[in-house]
């Protein structure tokens, strides 16, 4: 059985008894980063065996789980932070799996995404979820411009470095629209802000932005 468990995005208590449960039980735990899950494993007491699942060593590694579920070990697939599948290279395993008929479940649990969008004060009823915009800036406005006239609040994920960029093509493109940034969510110094682009920009160019952050916007 391949096992989909969800961790959570920062807060080490907001992760299931049934991921608890789950993690304790399988014979391995494939890890985006092994030494940032050996924290949320040792908070927990879970003393299993690791290994690195990530975007460069994808192709083989899943060749490798692979092989040990068909001998019958159960393997638990986790991310960094959130839900294994989302902004991460978890799907290629599932795809895998299901390609050889490994039977796969899910444990349910946080996703960056859905916490920023209820905490967002934005209708919810119909969204878009376009993860993480191109690095460079020519592909960057052009994908905002493709989704100027999407009907429903779109969500992405942003790194610091890049965020004074995106919001300065999103005051460009999108004629200064209003904006939720949601930093940090679940952590110590979480925030969340609803304003236009120009004002997030001054906000952040006088505290310079740390963390991980979710962007918002509603049409």
């Amino acid at each position: 059985m391949l096992y989909i468990v969800s961790t959570p995005i920062g807060n080490l208590k907001d992760i299931t008894l049934r991921a608890i449960e789950t993690l304790k039980s399988v014979d391995l735990i494939a890890a985006e980063d092994t030494r940032h899950t050996k924290i949320l494993l040792d908070t927990h007491q879970i003393q299993k065996p690791l290994t690195s699942f990530f975007e460069h060593n994808q192709l083989k590694k899943a060749a490798q789980l692979i092989g040990l579920l068909k001998e019958g070990k159960a393997v638990a697939l986790v991310t960094d932070a959130g839900t294994p599948g989302i902004s991460d290279p978890g799907f290629s395993l599932v795809r895998l799996a299901m390609e050889n008929a490994i039977p796969i479940t899910v444990v349910p649990g946080v996703s960056a995404c859905v916490a920023a969008l209820t905490a967002s004060g934005l209708p919810s009823h119909r969204f878009l979820f376009e993860g993480f915009l191109p690095p460079k800036s020519g592909s960057r406005r052009n994908k905002l411009l493709a989704l100027k006239d999407f009907e429903g609040t779109v969500v992405f994920y942003e790194s610091p470095h890049r965020l004074l960029k995106t919001l300065e093509d999103m005051r460009q493109v999108w004629d200064d629209p209003v904006i939720v940034v949601a930093r940090e969510l679940t952590k110590k110094f979480e925030e969340i802000r609803r304003d236009k682009a120009s004002g997030l920009l001054e906000h952040f160019h006088a505290h310079p932005p740390k963390g991980e952050f979710v962007l918002l916007r509603n049409a």
